[in-house]
C-alpha cells in the first residue's frame, strides 16, 4: 500500500449521473458535451467535507451506463474529451485531491471493436481470442447474465498488454489509482501480472479490487492489489442497526480485524450499487452510528455523493434500477437543499476526527462489550485509541467501561457531551453514539 493512500478519505462520484448525461451513447460524429467540467465547482465541497480524494465511477466511452466499455482511451462524449479530464487532474491537484478511476477490464460494451472483429472474422481469428467462448453474444460469454456485456478472455496475451496500456496511459495522464470493477471475476494471476507491469512505470499507483463476498486476503495477496471492497462490513453495519443486533457488527469486525494483518479494505456504507444508507436504516437517528463505524475502524474510507446529504434512493433489480441512486446534482452546492446540511456537518465532524487521527486507517478494533443494542468498540494504534460506544436502545445505557482516561470526541444524537466536562463519558443517551480518544 503506497504512503499516500494511508491518508485517503474518497468522495466517491459517478459522473454520468452526478452531470445528469443521457442514459444512452450519442450517435457517431454528434458534439462532445463538457459536462465533466461541473465537476470543478464541486472539489471545495469535497475538500471542505474532508475528504482527500476523488474516487470516479466509469468516465470512458461507452454505451449506456459506463460498464459497457467501447474505448478505454477516450473520455466518453457525454463527459467530454481530453481536455476536460487534463482540466480536472490540474484541478484537483490545486486542492490535493487525488484522482481514483474505475477499470472496467473484466468485459466490454457489444460495440467495443475488437468484438467487432470477432463477429465480422469467425471464431478462430485473432479478435476473436480476446472473449471467451459461451451461449451469448454471437457464441461468447457475457457477464452475469447481461447479454450486451461480453466478457474477455483473461488467458489472451493482448487482452493482458490492452489493459496495461490503459491503466498506464490515465496514470500519466494524471489518475492516482483504480478501482477494478468485478475483480472478482478475473482470474488473480491477471490482475498480478497487469499490476506488476503497471507499477513499473507508476510505483505509486494504487490498486483496489470489486470484490464482493470470497477471500479477500487471498484476493490481495495472489493478485497483487492494494486493497479490495469491504462489503461483509458494509452489510453489518445497517442490518446490525436494523435488526438490533450488534452480535453480528461485533462478528464482521472480528473477521475486519484479521483482514488488517495483511492490507486495508476499502470500506464504505453506501456506494453506486446498493440501496443509500437513509433508505436502508429503518431508523433515521441511527445514521451517525453508522458513520461513526465507518471513520473509527481501519480501513480507507469511501463517502458515496449524496450519503453526506442523507440523500435517499432504492436500487431495484431491474432495467434502469440504478438510476434513483445515480442521480444528478445541482450546478454548485449552493443549490442543493437546506434540510441536508445537519447530515453535511457530521460527516464534516466525522471526517475531521478521522483526519486528526490518520494511524486509524490500519486500527485494530474489538468489541469491549457487546448486547443487542448497545456495542463498544476499541480501536487502537502505535499512536493512539479511539473508543467508539453506539447505543440504538429506547433508554439511557451505561458501558461497563472504564473509560476515565479518555476524552470525549464527538457524539449525537442529543448527547450530553455538548453539555460540558461534567457528563459521564460511559452513559450514552438513548439512540445515541459516542466517540471517545486517547492519545498514548
Amino acid at each position: 500500500m503506497t504512503s499516500w493512500s494511508d491518508h485517503a478519505i474518497w468522495w466517491h462520484v459517478y459522473p454520468l449521473g452526478f452531470t445528469g448525461a443521457p442514459l444512452t451513447a450519442p450517435p457517431e460524429g454528434a458534439p462532445v458535451r463538457h459536462r465533466l467540467r461541473r465537476l470543478e465547482s464541486w472539489l471545495d465541497y469535497a475538500v471542505n467535507l474532508g475528504c482527500s480524494g476523488l474516487q470516479l465511477g466509469p468516465i470512458f466511452a461507452s454505451e449506456t451506463h459506463g460498464y459497457d466499455t467501447v474505448d478505454h482511451f477516450r473520455v466518453d462524449p457525454r463527459l467530454g474529451d481530453d481536455d476536460d479530464f487534463d482540466h480536472l487532474v490540474a484541478q484537483a491537484r490545486r486542492r490535493g485531491l487525488r484522482l481514483l478511476l474505475d477499470g472496467v477490464f473484466n468485459h466490454v460494451g457489444r460495440g467495443f471493436p475488437v468484438f467487432a472483429r470477432a463477429l465480422a472474422e469467425g471464431p478462430d481469428s485473432p479478435a476473436a481470442r480476446w472473449f471467451r467462448p459461451g451461449e451469448g453474444a454471437g457464441g461468447f460469454a457475457v457477464f452475469e447474465g447481461h447479454d450486451h456485456l461480453v466478457a474477455l478472455n483473461h488467458a489472451e496475451p493482448a487482452v493482458l498488454d490492452h489493459v496495461v496500456r490503459v491503466m498506464s496511459h490515465w496514470l500519466g495522464r494524471g489518475a492516482s489509482g483504480w478501482r477494478l470493477d468485478a475483480a472478482y471475476a478475473v482470474p488473480r494471476a491477471f490482475w498480478r501480472e497487469a499490476v506488476t507491469r503497471v507499477r513499473r512505470e507508476h510505483p505509486d499507483a494504487w490498486f483496489v479490487g470489486e470484490v464482493i463476498h470470497g477471500d479477500y486476503a487471498a484476493y490481495v495477496a495472489e493478485g497483487g492489489l492494494d486493497s479490495v471492497t469491504q462489503y461483509e462490513l458494509w452489510k453489518a453495519v445497517w442490518s446490525s442497526l436494523n435488526d438490533g443486533n450488534f452480535f453480528e457488527l461485533a462478528w464482521a469486525l472480528d473477521r475486519h480485524d484479521r483482514l488488517l494483518e495483511v492490507f486495508a479494505p476499502m470500506t464504505f456504507v453506501g456506494n453506486h450499487d446498493v440501496t443509500r444508507l437513509a433508505s436502508r436504516l429503518a431508523d433515521a437517528r441511527h445514521l451517525g452510528h453508522a458513520l461513526a463505524v465507518l471513520m473509527t475502524v481501519g480501513g480507507v474510507p469511501s463517502v458515496y455523493y449524496g450519503d453526506e446529504q442523507a440523500f435517499l434512493g432504492v436500487k431495484e433489480e431491474r432495467a434502469g434500477g440504478d438510476d434513483a441512486i445515480r442521480p444528478a446534482f445541482p450546478d454548485g452546492p449552493g443549490d442543493l437543499a437546506p434540510h441536508g446540511m445537519p447530515v453535511y456537518r457530521l460527516h464534516q465532524r466525522l471526517i475531521g476526527l478521522r483526519r486528526r487521527h490518520p494511524w486509524l486507517v490500519r486500527a485494530r478494533t474489538k468489541a469491549e462489550h457487546v448486547a443487542n443494542r448497545a456495542l463498544a468498540l476499541r480501536s487502537e494504534g502505535p499512536k493512539g485509541e479511539v473508543v467508539t460506544l453506539l447505543n440504538i436502545g429506547d433508554d439511557d445505557y451505561r458501558f461497563p467501561l472504564d473509560v476515565s482516561r479518555l476524552t470525549v470526541a464527538d457524539g449525537g444524537p442529543g448527547d450530553s457531551w455538548m453539555n460540558g466536562p461534567d457528563a459521564d463519558p460511559a452513559l450514552v443517551p438513548a439512540h445515541g453514539w459516542r466517540v471517545l480518544v486517547h492519545r498514548p
